[in-house]
C-alpha cells in the first residue's frame, strides 16, 4: 500500500521534474495565488478554500463548497563562482511547476472540512556540465496531502489538519572528474505524517489568526550521509521539515483589506538543517487587497533574512554544500496579484512574485586539493501562480 501511495505521489510531482527555490529558505512564501499576491499573507486573512494549508481555521469563510486548482511556475536564476578562476557558472535548474489543490466545504453552521494537495517546498541546482562546480546536481521536493477540520462558534474558529508528506531528495556530484570523486545514489523518497493547528477570531472588521505547524522528520536513505563522505563530513540521512509558529492580523474596511503576518521557521531545530547550521528565520509579511464584486487587485511584500551564514574556515565543507548545492538565500519578495470573477461560481486568480538578486560569499572547500577558497553564489527569482476557483 505504501509503495502504491508513493507511485501516486511521484506521478503528481511529475509536473516539477526540475528543482525549485522556494524563497523562505526552502519553503514557499505562500501556497495559492491569493496569498502569494499578498506577499504570502494567509494566517490572519481568509482566502476561502485556499486557506486550507495556511490557516485551516479560516476555511470557515466559504459559504458552501469551494474548490481551487492552481499551479506555480518558478523561474530561479542561480550562478556560482568557485573562486578558482573559471568564472561564474549558471545553474540549468531554471524552471519548475508546483501544483496545488484545495477543497473546503461547509457541513453545518459550526463544522467545516476539506481536502488538499500542495507542493510546499523545494530547492536544487543543476551544474552537471560544469566540473568547476563539481558537476553538482541537487533536487529536493516536498508535497503535502491534508484534511483540514475546522469548528467555529461565536466568531472563534479552531482547526486541525492531519498531514501526509511525501519527500524526494537527490544529490549527485563529482569532485575531481574521476570515478573516485563521484557520488550519486539516485533519488531517495520518504512518507511521513505531521499536523497543522490553526486559530482565528473575527471582531469588528478585524481577523486575528495563529498557527502551529509540526516538524516532520524525513529520512532519505544513503543520500545525505553519502554526500558528506567525500567532503569529510559525518551526516545523518534525516532532513526534517521544520516546525513553524505564526500569527497574523487583517483589517477590512469596505473594498480595502490590509494584512500582516509574522512567523518563525525553526531551521536550527530541524534534523539535517541543524547539521548544515541553518539559522531560524523570522518572516515578515505585509499584504493589501482591493476587492469589488467583479474583480480584486493585490500587492504585498515578504522579507526573511537568509538562514545560511558563513561558517568560516572550520566548516568550509558545510559552506560548500550550502551555497553550491542548496543556496536558499533569497530574502526580499515583491508581489502583485488579482482575481477576475467570471460568474457567481467561477473565478481566476493570478499572482506574480519577484525576488531581487542577492549574493553571498563564503570560505569554501578547495576539494579535491587541500586548502580553501572564496566562493560566491548569486540568486534571484520570478514566479507566476495561476488558480481556477469554483464555488457551489
Amino acid at each position: 500500500m505504501k509503495k502504491t501511495i508513493k507511485l501516486a505521489l511521484v506521478a503528481a510531482l511529475a509536473l516539477g521534474a526540475t528543482s525549485a527555490f522556494a524563497t523562505n529558505g526552502s519553503n514557499l512564501i505562500g501556497v495559492g495565488a491569493k496569498a502569494r499576491g499578498m506577499g504570502g499573507a494567509g494566517i490572519g486573512v481568509a482566502h476561502g478554500a485556499e486557506s486550507a494549508l495556511a490557516n485551516a481555521a479560516l476555511i470557515t469563510s466559504v459559504e458552501n463548497t469551494e474548490m481551487s486548482f492552481g499551479g506555480t511556475i518558478f523561474m530561479p536564476k542561480v550562478s556560482f563562482d568557485n573562486g578558482g578562476g573559471a568564472g561564474s557558472k549558471d545553474s540549468k535548474a531554471d524552471m519548475n511547476v508546483i501544483p496545488s489543490v484545495s477543497i473546503a466545504s461547509k457541513v453545518n453552521d459550526n463544522f467545516y472540512w476539506g481536502i488538499g494537495m500542495w507542493g510546499t517546498a523545494g530547492m536544487g541546482v543543476d551544474y552537471r556540465t560544469e566540473q568547476a562546480n563539481f558537476k553538482m546536481v541537487t533536487n529536493l521536493q516536498l508535497m503535502q496531502f491534508g484534511v483540514p477540520l475546522a469548528y467555529t462558534m461565536n466568531n472563534f474558529s479552531v482547526a486541525l489538519t492531519p498531514l501526509l508528506q511525501y519527500g524526494a531528495l537527490d544529490i549527485d556530484y563529482n569532485t575531481n572528474g574521476t570515478t573516485a570523486g563521484k557520488f550519486g545514489t539516485g533519488v531517495a523518497q520518504d512518507l511521513q505524517f505531521g499536523y497543522n493547528l490553526g486559530l482565528a477570531y473575527e471582531i469588528a472588521g478585524a481577523t486575528i489568526g495563529a498557527t502551529y505547524k509540526s516538524q516532520i522528520d524525513m529520512n532519505y536513505n544513503g543520500v545525505l550521509s553519502g554526500a558528506g563522505t567525500l567532503f569529510g563530513l559525518t551526516l545523518g540521512d534525516e532532513l526534517s521539515t521544520p516546525a513553524e509558529i505564526g500569527v497574523g492580523i487583517s483589517y477590512k474596511m469596505k473594498e480595502h483589506t490590509i494584512a500582516f503576518d509574522y512567523k518563525q521557521i525553526k531551521w536550527s531545530d530541524a534534523k539535517g538543517y541543524k547539521d548544515f547550521k541553518w539559522d531560524d528565520q523570522s518572516v515578515y509579511v505585509l499584504g493589501y487587497e482591493y476587492a469589488t464584486s467583479g474583480w480584486a487587485a493585490r500587492a504585498g511584500y515578504n522579507y526573511a533574512k537568509s538562514p545560511i551564514t558563513d561558517q568560516g574556515v572550520a566548516n568550509t565543507a558545510i559552506n560548500t554544500l550550502n551555497l553550491l548545492g542548496f543556496p536558499g538565500i533569497v530574502e526580499s519578495h515583491i508581489t502583485i496579484g488579482g482575481t477576475f470573477n467570471a460568474s457567481k461560481t467561477t473565478s481566476i486568480d493570478l499572482a506574480y512574485v519577484y525576488s531581487p538578486e542577492v549574493s553571498q560569499t563564503v570560505t569554501a572547500s578547495n576539494a579535491p586539493s587541500p586548502g580553501t577558497r572564496e566562493t560566491t553564489v548569486k540568486h534571484s527569482q520570478t514566479a507566476l501562480t495561476v488558480a481556477l476557483n469554483y464555488a457551489f
